[in-house]
């Protein structure tokens, strides 16, 4: 099988593993570039259809990775070796690579104790990783307001080099798009509820669910009234993404 990217959605995504993506990652951070990391699934397929803002950012954003288990899928339907790469699977290796190279690391997103909890688990476990900052955003946060703004200058006097940016889609995006425009030399990597995984704050599913991709329905069985019709619309796109893999390794 084929390491190459692939295409799903009009979006090139790579094959990589956790550990070639933060290395590669780091290295792009190393050449002093500004860029964000995307990790498509389905709810990104939905929202690529249907939110204008959400395409635009996909279109200008450097990396994008496989997330969700039905992207992994339409890889190897086209031919790739890849497995999974979720941002909250990521957080932890990338900072092993960045506490190795000296890229100090900044926490966005989420609450402060959740931040305040991710620290103390990424410093416990990387005792040579620099956090330069976290910040929580108050509620409603907008990701193209003044008060965004004033968040992009936190980070910009931060002195971090790489920025882990938890908001949910397709907030976190939009922030991540639009800070890597404003700051130099500085990624950005949307996690979704990664540091609320570290910090404890909420459960992940157990490995037997992740590893058979039922990590959805263990989501969907803990908050049904959240994520019924999410996980409704991302069904009525996944034979459409399955055929078009199909069709393209057919190429």
């Amino acid at each position: 099988m084929r390491t190459e990217p692939f295409v799903v959605e009009g979006v090139s995504v790579e094959t990589w593993s956790l550990n070639e993506a933060s290395r590669r990652i780091c290295d792009e951070v190393d050449s002093g570039t500004s860029f964000s990391v995307f990790t498509l699934n389905l709810d990104h397929v939905v929202k690529l259809r249907t939110n204008p803002d959400f395409r635009a950012v996909y279109e200008r954003v450097r990396i994008v990775l496989a997330d969700g288990f039905p992207i992994v899928l339409a890889g190897r339907l086209q031919g790739r070796r890849v497995s999974r790469t979720t941002g909250a699977d990521l957080i932890v290796p990338l900072c092993d690579e960045a506490s190795r190279r000296g890229l100090p690391v900044f926490l966005f997103g989420s609450t402060p104790s959740s931040l305040a909890g991710a620290e103390r688990y990424l410093t416990g476990m990387l005792p040579n990783l620099e956090v330069a900052g976290a910040h929580a955003p108050d509620h409603g946060f907008d990701p193209l307001s003044e008060g965004a703004g004033k968040a992009i200058e936190i980070i910009r006097k931060s002195g971090a080099r790489i920025c882990f940016i938890a908001l949910g889609a397709p907030k976190q995006e939009i922030f991540a798009d639009r800070c890597a425009r404003e700051i130099e030399g500085v990624s950005f990597l949307c996690i979704g509820a990664g540091l609320d995984f570290l910090a404890g704050h909420q459960k992940r599913a157990p490995e037997v669910f992740r590893a058979t991709g039922l990590e959805w329905l263990w989501r969907m069985l803990l908050n049904p009234g959240r994520l019924a019709r999410r996980y409704a619309e991302c069904f009525t796109v996944f034979p459409g993404v399955l055929l078009q893999s199909l069709l393209r390794r057919s190429v």
